[in-house]
């Protein structure tokens, strides 16, 4: 009975054996057809004897590990989802920059000299030019830009639209010189590059008095004021010995003489903002900074197309603007002073509409100085446009103050009690009351179209003059600013009348945004030595308050900021032009008036995730490349969501991107972008 039983346990282990063997069989059998195999055993032969025993072999497999799973899912067909999006892009990672000192240790405390002589003189791509001035970015799957023809070099899209131009029912009034921007999709799609010989500019204070020859190669100024003590050619450099036409003895002189014909215009303290007209090279602004004035330098691209560029390569606050048809694009009340010297605008013409334009942006009290030949001379014809001056100041209820030599200065009432005096049907008219005197550019109307039609860009929206006197604001905003430099942080009255989305208390925002500013800048002079860098000419492109501009005076920079308000936002500009500090309205669709490589440093802060709903963004940040100064900094802060777009289109365009944290910490949804702009290289 016992035997039994352990014959069958046998004959069970047998079988069970034999069905295991012949199981693994199956299955090696199955997966040696062009997949992996797991080799359980060796079918071939050591002896070719077919009379031979089969012999087991150790697999070459023994002591190895398999992901079965990766196998088996190599045998299965996945069917290929429909209308799935792509995964999301990879987070961006934290890249720092820096040198080794001499103690073998990183650190980012270091200055960037001047550029290799020759390095623009061949300046070419890194890679073939493709179709429409850009190339294939194989690495980012963007295209690079690439470089604009030589022609190009000093090109302002908006003024050098030739075919829009050329299209212009009239010019008589100086419109060619006004904006004419390319419609959207036909903007500026390549590099603007430097000029032969282009040297990194010469730090401030040097630049007011001298700049490089090669930076802005140009003669004609040399040629037709060098008389007048503009602007000299030695060698390799111009020199700017401070004077102007009817200030030939100079800038320091001139300003003197008219302090001490009006003391009551003490510069620096009284009298911070001032617009000079026609200003020429702008030596009347470079001195005033001496005096702890800011000066907006204009004048239109004309025969004299150069002497914006020359003023913003000596430092010194300026851009491209012309008194035609349209308000200029500040805000009214924004200057303390406002400057005319030879500036070859006819005041008195159309009813002195041109005048009517210096009132609305002349603040409550301020003053007009004109030096022209109708103050001095006694030729019959200058002697009649002197009366016209005199007769349309006066209907302007402006108080003649005094005149002398070539000077003649003007007072701006400080309330509308003139005004309402005057007998009925004087001209010119008070304008009508629905009119806003800080309107110049049709904001709403404007973007509720490009809303609606976005490939429409070719209407545009700018405001035009008007033949009338704007009151002054009842309550007497504007005219009762802070001495300098108290007004910079006093918030002035005018705050309360920008129209926010708000709650809180308009001070209490404009006092933490100021706050928040300085601590930012505090951080940069700490973290980034922005003290080493070289920062003279600055843009903050969403400007807000003025907030951050401010903050660089309390640091003492030697610097001066174009403070940008976006057409797409709350008008700050009164606010900013009260606190001392200037700025100009402007749509970021479009391109700013001024030349290419004026600027040190392009701070946009929340400004691209904004105007990327209504513009290129690409378009947005080859205008920032435009105007940049080969050396320069571009500090974008702004959503981590658009960060990965940013940076493949800043390698487009050649810049060095690296993303630093906010101050926030690495958590929040937001970081900064730092940009530099080099060269290019043959």
């Amino acid at each position: 009975m016992t035997g039994d039983f352990l014959r069958t346990l046998f004959s069970l282990k047998i079988a069970v054996f034999f069905f295991i063997a012949v199981t693994f069989f199956y299955f090696g059998k199955h997966w040696s057809d062009g997949y992996n195999q797991l080799v359980f055993f060796n079918t071939q032969r050591s002896d070719p004897d077919p009379n031979t025993i089969p012999v087991v072999t150790m697999s070459p497999n023994y002591a190895k590990s398999f992901n079965l799973s990766a196998l088996i899912d190599q045998n299965i067909t996945q069917p290929v989802p429909e209308n799935v999006p792509p995964p999301p892009p990879r987070e961006a990672s934290i890249e720092q920059m820096g040198i080794l000192n001499n103690n073998g240790t990183m650190t980012n405390e270091f200055e960037v000299g001047d550029f290799e002589p020759g390095m623009v003189d061949h300046w070419v791509n890194e890679s073939q030019v493709g179709n429409e001035g850009s190339v294939s970015d194989s690495e980012f799957g963007r295209k690079k830009f690439g470089l604009c023809s030589r022609e190009m070099r000093e090109y302002i899209p908006c003024l050098d639209n030739d075919d829009a131009i050329r299209k212009l029912p009239s010019t008589e009034k100086g419109e060619r010189f006004e904006r004419h921007c390319p419609v959207q999709g036909q903007g500026l799609n390549c590099l603007v590059p430097a000029p032969t010989g282009y040297r990194t500019p010469i730090p401030w204070p040097r630049s007011r008095d001298e700049v490089w020859f090669n930076n802005v190669p140009h003669t004609r100024l040399v040629e037709d004021k060098g008389g007048q003590n503009w602007i000299s050619r030695d060698k390799d450099k111009f020199k700017f010995p401070g004077g102007g036409t009817q200030f030939i003895h100079g800038a320091n002189e001139y300003l003197d003489h008219i302090s001490k014909m009006i003391p009551e215009i003490t510069f620096g303290r009284h009298i911070r903002v001032v617009l000079d007209v026609g200003c020429g090279v702008a030596s009347f602004g470079a001195y005033l900074l001496s005096r702890n004035v800011v000066t907006m330098s204009v004048a239109p691209k004309d025969v004299h197309e150069n002497q914006i560029q020359f003023a913003l390569e000596r430092g010194v606050p300026a851009m491209a603007a012309a008194f035609a048809t349209r308000r200029l694009l500040y805000p009214s009340q924004a200057f303390d002073m406002i400057h005319c010297s030879r500036c070859r605008v006819n005041w008195t013409r159309d009813d002195g509409i041109l005048l009517l334009e210096v009132n609305r942006m002349l603040r409550a009290g301020g003053y007009f100085v004109w030096a022209a030949q109708p103050v001095y001379k006694h030729e019959e014809v200058l002697e009649e446009q002197w009366e016209e001056m005199l007769n349309l100041t006066t209907r302007l209820c402006w108080n003649f103050l005094k005149k002398d030599g070539y000077i003649a200065v003007w007072q701006k009432p400080s309330d509308n009690s003139c005004y309402t005096n005057r007998e009925a049907g004087s001209k010119p008219p008070l304008c009508d009351p629905t009119d806003d005197p800080d309107s110049v550019w049709y904001c709403a109307l404007a973007f509720l179209y490009i809303s609606i039609n976005r490939d429409d860009y070719s209407q545009k929206w700018y405001v035009d003059l008007k033949a009338c006197i704007s009151e002054l604001p009842k309550n007497g905003y504007g005219a009762n600013v802070s001495e300098w430099p108290a007004r910079l942080q006093a918030p002035p009255d005018r705050l309360q009348s920008i129209q926010l989305d708000v709650f809180s208390s308009r001070t209490e925002i404009f006092k933490a945004e100021s706050r928040y500013w300085k601590e930012i800048i505090a951080s940069y002079v700490r973290a980034l030595n922005w003290k080493k860098i070289r920062l003279r000419n600055i843009m903050d492109m969403r400007a807000g308050f003025g907030g951050f501009a401010a903050a660089l005076i309390e640091q003492n920079f030697e610097n001066w900021v174009m403070n940008v308000v976006p057409v797409s936002g709350p008008n700050t500009l009164p606010v900013i032009y009260d606190r001392g500090l200037i700025g100009v309205m402007h749509d970021w669709c479009e391109a700013f008036d001024t030349y290419p490589r004026t600027y040190d440093l392009l701070h946009a802060a929340n400004l691209l995730s904004v105007e990327r709903k209504r513009c290129n963004l690409s378009s947005i940040m080859l205008e920032m490349d435009r105007i940049l100064r080969p050396g320069g900094h571009v500090y974008i802060r702004d959503s981590l969501e658009i960060m990965d777009e940013l940076q493949e289109i800043g390698k487009a365009i050649g810049w060095h991107v690296m993303l630093r944290d906010s101050e926030e910490g690495p958590h929040t949804s937001s970081t900064v972008l730092v940009g530099e702009k080099h060269l290019l290289r043959s």
